[in-house]
């Protein structure tokens, strides 16, 4: 059983892209700088925000943390976003959700300069990526591809089933695991809340894609022998036996799993350090796309 280390690989992703901005402050060219904005104080979204900063800064990426207070308006936060698209010393940016209630997400995200949004959220860069043109992958299906090109995981021909549809993962990950070329030409399902006797097609599935948010839904009896397992699923489960007063689950129920699986990421260090690492990969990328 192969465990899919995103920690160890994100750390070797992160040399290599260090290694390029170097050449480029060499050359004399220009060094990449990701803004990230974030509106109010949700804990989670400081410390993923924090983090983002600080991979920044190891390998040697500007970066720029622009807090907003929660209660701005819709209008102020977009006049914000136009003038980050006019900011010459920008490369990219990303916005921070989820936003407080009173601001459309929708509104914003479509607000951002597509040759910016390192995210890949908007419109343009879904589209094109559907169509297999150049654009930005959002961060985490990015990194399942990478995860499983570094590995050298068996894609081809394989039943892979994605459980869930989010913008973010599912739906982005469902096309890339389909599209021709190494790493794809999967027959994908996608599987979510109403689909019936799910059970049936996780037994059936060569590459399971787990992006629910449910601990550890995906149990042993679920799986067939050799099953490839990419868990997204990251939730805070109270845990008072913990000092932090919680552990981090997964979408699968690990020890179990892990028995019958052939390769497997864990819940913390699997896909999590990978998605920053692929934010990072596409700030560069828009960099390199201005020169």
């Amino acid at each position: 059983m192969i465990v899919l280390d995103g920690k160890k690989t994100a750390t070797a992703l992160k040399e290599e892209i260090k290694l390029t901005v170097d050449n480029r402050i060499n050359d004399g060219k220009k060094i990449p700088h990701l803004a990230a904005v974030l509106v109010g104080n949700d804990g989670a979204s400081l410390t993923y925000v924090g983090s983002k900063v600080r991979s920044c800064e190891q390998i040697g990426i500007k970066s720029t943390l622009i807090h907003l207070k929660d209660t701005i308006s819709e209008n102020d936060l977009l006049q914000k976003i136009i003038q980050l698209n006019n900011d010459d010393s920008l490369d990219g940016y990303i916005v921070q959700l989820p936003l407080p209630k009173h601001i459309n997400e929708e509104k914003i995200l479509l607000a951002i300069d597509p040759r910016k949004d390192v995210d890949g959220f908007h419109p343009s860069n879904f589209g094109r990526m559907a169509l297999e043109m150049n654009s930005f992958i959002p961060a985490t299906p990015y990194g399942i591809m990478e995860l499983l090109k570094r590995y050298k995981i068996e894609t081809s021909g394989k039943h892979c089933l994605v459980i869930g549809r989010s913008h973010i993962v599912g739906r982005p990950i469902s096309i890339l695991m389909s599209q021709k070329g190494p790493y794809g030409n999967a027959t994908v399902t996608v599987a979510h809340s109403r689909t019936q006797n799910i059970e049936v097609l996780t037994r059936s599935a060569d590459i399971i894609v787990s992006a629910l948010g449910i601990p550890e839904f995906l149990k042993a009896d679920m799986v067939k022998q050799d099953v490839v397992i990419i868990d997204v699923g990251i939730t805070r489960v109270p845990d008072t036996s913990h000092p932090k007063g919680y552990v981090i689950k997964g979408d699968v129920a690990y020890e179990e799993v892990a028995k019958k699986a052939c390769a497997i990421t864990p819940v913390p260090g699997g896909v999590g350090p990978m998605t920053i690492a692929m934010l990072l990969k596409n700030t560069l990328l828009a960099c390199e796309r201005r020169d």
